[in-house]
């Protein structure tokens, strides 16, 4: 073994597929984020960073809901665009060209082109003020069954991405 540099340890961690957050706060917003992690099976509870800076937090902040969108793989230089500007100045819905379609119990918008998409509820702020993490409860979750066996990205940093690979299936004794 060798020392390996702090600053790239996300690098090897990284907790799953990139995603795309979506806000409404007067007008659709979308980001890109790769920092989430599952918290409870029921109720669905998810865990998300958003950074202070970012645009999103503000609406995230203030409306108390989001879309988590799940992209496949096909849509990377799609996510990698949302990720690379900001909704205060740019209506990422039009200029990457994504399908708004209404949620039913939040008003951000679910994303047409992403097979899954998560309809949340903030129910914990507890974390938001020293760590920027969001407790959200998925309150309706949706699928494209059009878009079956979808491969997903998986943030490595500064622009590199693993796509998913072959899938095992192992004996389980978990119900």
């Amino acid at each position: 073994m060798k020392p390996f540099p702090l600053d790239k340890v996300y690098q090897l961690i990284e907790p799953g597929p990139v995603v795309l957050l979506t806000t409404f706060d007067g007008k659709p917003n979308v980001m890109t984020m790769s920092w989430h992690m599952m918290m409870e099976f029921t109720p669905p509870r998810i865990g998300c960073i958003v950074s202070s800076a970012d645009h999103s937090f503000t609406a995230l902040s203030k409306t108390g809901e989001c879309v988590i969108a799940i992209p496949a793989a096909d849509m990377a230089e799609k996510v990698v665009a949302i990720g690379n500007c900001s909704g205060r100045d740019t209506d990422k819905f039009v200029e990457i060209g994504l399908t708004a379609l209404p949620a039913e119990e939040v008003s951000a918008p679910l994303i047409g082109e992403c097979f899954a998409n998560l309809e949340c509820k903030i129910t914990d702020r507890d974390f938001v003020e020293r760590h920027n993490l969001f407790v959200l409860d998925v309150v309706k979750a949706w699928h494209d069954p059009k878009q079956v066996a979808s491969k997903t990205l998986h943030h490595k940093g500064y622009g590199t991405f693993a796509v998913d690979g072959e899938e095992i299936t192992l004996a389980s004794k978990m119900p």
